[in-house]
């Protein structure tokens, strides 16, 4: 994918930050995203917000931070849409959300799946994506790695 497409907006889903690569994976994509000029917006449970607010505390990264929940309420019920949109997978719920982002949006879903069952949960993604995937839970360099690998940034 290359970020040239030219988005406005892009849409990071977080689920439980189980997983310490999640939080420095997601301002990595973030501060990207932003160098290219586009509004980063968090939808996430309410620990993975907690951790984004202080970690970015004077919002350098992060346009908007929202309840997961809403966000998925909001796009069913009035058509709220990002062009492109980012589930981080560390887990069962993680394919879960993905697969729901895929069916109720008409977006650019990326997977991004990490942990040490990164490769075992990618193969459960059954739609067309392209996938961000490395096994990865303490160090971010693996991830960051394949994210640079599949998206090519513009800047």
């Amino acid at each position: 994918m290359r970020i040239s497409e030219r988005f406005d907006s892009a849409l990071l889903v977080l689920g439980c930050p189980e997983v310490p690569v999640q939080t420095t994976a997601v301002l990595y994509i973030a501060a990207r995203l932003k160098r290219e000029g586009i509004k980063v917006l968090i939808a996430g449970t309410p620990s993975a917000r907690m951790l984004l607010k202080y970690a970015d505390l004077d919002r350098h990264y992060i346009d908007e931070v929202m309840d997961l929940d809403m966000t998925i309420d909001g796009i069913v019920e009035s058509g709220d849409n990002y062009p492109l949109c980012f589930v981080f997978i560390h887990n069962d719920a993680g394919i879960s959300y993905a697969a729901t982002m895929n069916s109720i949006m008409q977006s650019k879903v990326h997977p991004v799946i990490f942990g040490s069952s990164a490769e075992e949960l990618s193969t459960q993604i059954n739609f067309d994506c392209e996938k961000v995937v490395a096994v990865a839970a303490h160090n971010p360099k693996p991830l960051i790695k394949v994210i640079d690998e599949v998206i090519k940034w513009d800047v």
